[in-house]
């Protein structure tokens, strides 16, 4: 047998990032479809994940210890996304029906949520609407037009968010034509912490990433030019209505201008069940790199 691949620091650890055992599409109530992929035993406790910027549901999280841990790990493609048939003019309230449905459907009660980066609102809106048990953010930021977030953006951050504010069409219009499976992963791995470097390197992982990012193109830029509009925007989500425990996670070294943890002052001061995690030497992709700790804190 070879030895284990091996990095400067040691053995290269497991990075829980393999494909589905269970994929599918679930056909909805107004004739669209939605696409689901499902790691873990079957009959463990589910907890659903809404996926990173333009992200398939093919890409797991610490699929190396769901049977351990017990847990039924389901990912699933936003309208537009990967398999998901387009939702025109689509909202964030309207996804809670969608999870609803699946969870309805695949026998998943009211999950545990994960939200990812760009998934957070998408997650936060399932707890505003009571179709989440639990949820975790990880990297993700706030409501970006909070006024107490102003002297915060990231002067590449602050004229999306003016732009969106001003005219959400031809935003949404600016975000298609410059979207891509390649410029997004330019851009996505061009504001990399270094800690994050070994992982965006690692052949195995970049692999599997890349792969869901051109799934998640599959149909064009139109979900993901939403989802940025939808993100970017004012969220309709009364978040103080939320009654669920909501974690947040965020490395200490994480650079991104989208997600850092002084982006997530307005969650703080809004949600009231609210817990967060500031991860010491981790970056933005500690989803991967500390899935052990956001499983068993969300089990909790």
């Amino acid at each position: 047998m070879s030895a284990a691949p091996t990095t400067p620091c040691g053995p290269r650890p497991d990075l829980g990032a393999g494909p589905p055992q269970r994929r599918g599409r679930l056909p909805l109530p107004d004739g669209r479809r939605l696409g689901w992929a499902e790691w873990g035993p079957p009959d463990g406790e589910p907890v659903l994940l809404c996926p990173g910027a333009a992200t398939s549901r093919s890409l797991g999280f610490g699929t190396h210890l769901l049977t351990d841990l017990g847990v039924r790990l389901v990912s699933v493609d936003r309208p537009g996304l990967g398999v998901s048939d387009p939702q025109p003019g689509r909202t964030l309230p309207d996804w809670p029906h969608d999870v609803a449905a699946l969870a309805s459907a695949r026998g998943l009660g009211v999950p545990r949520m994960v939200g990812f980066s760009q998934g957070a609102p998408f997650a936060l809106a399932c707890a505003a609407h009571g179709v989440a048990s639990a949820v975790a953010v990880v990297s993700g930021g706030g409501d970006m037009t909070d006024p107490g977030l102003a002297d915060v953006l990231d002067a590449r951050v602050r004229p999306l968010v003016e732009a969106v504010r001003i005219d959400p069409g031809r935003a949404e219009q600016h975000f298609a034509a410059w979207a891509g499976p390649d410029t997004l992963w330019e851009a996505m791995t061009s504001h990399c912490a270094g800690v994050d470097r070994a992982l965006v390197d690692d052949p195995s992982f970049a692999r599997a990433c890349r792969r869901a990012v051109a799934e998640g193109f599959a149909q064009g830029p139109a979900g993901y030019a939403r989802d940025a509009v939808l993100t970017l925007g004012r969220w309709p989500l009364d978040l103080r209505r939320v009654t669920v425990p909501v974690d947040l996670w965020y490395g200490e070294r994480d650079t991104s201008p989208f997600h850092s943890h002084r982006l997530s002052e307005p969650l703080l001061s809004h949600v009231p069940t609210v817990r967060r995690h500031v991860v010491p030497g981790a970056g933005g992709l500690l989803l991967w790199t500390h899935a052990a700790d956001v499983l068993r804190c969300l089990l909790r």
